[in-house]
């Protein structure tokens, strides 16, 4: 049965990879193998970022940040995304869909100013070592994070209300596997360039801004790794930043393909499964990263597993 779908209300269809019918099979266990270790890596984080003194750092309270975004980025779109992928129905409702979009704008938007505030923890770590602990207070930490999330709101309160309020003239069909804004704009049966040009100057303060600030950062950190004598000394600062390097890499290369793509229906394909990499296997990733690199989240989860073990040993004797 097909509902009207006027800007007030009506469920939507999310259309996916509905075209390929085999293929949503091998995406649903792809997905489920995927996001359950982004879900179970990024509360581990959390929790040990919380729980372990040692990892009570600048760093980690930006990590923890990190981490609480792309549990929240991941869980509003593949959720859903599974209950699509397993069974016939295809549909989202407009309480779905809204929230879905307010995640993609807001956590966006929020990561991207996050990771230019960890780009400049990682200079001042590099070029300022002495000074780190100084500098990097935490009122500090804690003013630079809630201007990340309140960056991150105020992209949603301009966008997601002007998407959201299009008229449809009825079309709810959505050809992608989340609400997100390029794709819900698409069904509007009015004229969206003035949405479209409003878009592109959030994205600059958003995007651009935070992206410059990252390239000036690692730009000082190079000069200060080149004047570094040791080989030991470089490698040092080499593993101070290359976690953060990663992850701006996965994130930026993923983001700014996603919002500059033409809108051929090639380019819409290759965008679906751009922004299933997006939310899929970056959260996944970016706990992995860090984790990988850090002993002294390694430290912590080995402590917490001891103690564990100790807690199990005294009760068996």
């Amino acid at each position: 049965m097909e509902r009207s779908n006027t800007s007030s209300g009506g469920d939507f269809i999310l259309l996916g990879f509905s075209d390929h019918p085999k293929l949503e099979t091998i995406l649903f266990f792809l997905n489920t193998v995927f996001y359950l270790p982004a879900v179970v890596w990024n509360s581990t984080i959390i929790f040990l970022s919380l729980v372990d003194p040692r990892l009570h750092l600048p760093m980690y309270f930006f990590l923890c940040n990190l981490s609480f975004l792309d549990l929240c980025y991941t869980t509003s779109s593949i959720t859903q995304m599974l209950v699509n992928l397993w069974g016939p129905h295809k549909t989202i409702t407009y309480v779905g869909c809204v929230v879905q979009l307010f995640a993609f704008l807001s956590v966006g938007g929020t990561e991207c100013i996050l990771l230019s505030v960890m780009a400049y923890d990682r200079f001042v770590a590099v070029c300022k070592p002495l000074h780190y602990m100084a500098i990097m207070h935490p009122q500090l930490c804690l003013q630079l994070a809630t201007f990340a999330w309140l960056s991150g709101i105020t992209n949603i309160m301009l966008m997601s209300p002007l998407t959201m309020s299009l008229g449809r003239c009825g079309q709810h069909c959505i050809n992608h596997f989340v609400c997100e804004m390029p794709a819900s704009i698409c069904i509007s049966c009015v004229d969206t360039s003035r949405i479209e040009g409003l878009a592109f100057f959030p994205a600059i303060p958003i995007m651009l801004v935070p992206l410059t600030m990252i390239l000036v950062s690692y730009g000082y950190i190079a000069a200060a790794v080149a004047r570094i004598r040791s080989a030991a000394g470089r490698r040092k600062a080499f593993n101070t930043c290359s976690s953060h390097m990663a992850v701006v890499s996965l994130f930026y290369s993923s983001i700014i393909y996603m919002y500059m793509q033409p809108g051929n229906v090639a380019s819409q394909e290759q965008g679906k499964f751009l922004t299933l990499f997006y939310c899929l296997a970056t959260p996944t990733l970016n706990p992995f990263i860090y984790t990988l690199r850090s002993k002294d989240v390694q430290g912590a989860m080995h402590k917490v597993l001891g103690k564990d073990r100790g807690a199990l040993g005294r009760r068996a004797h």
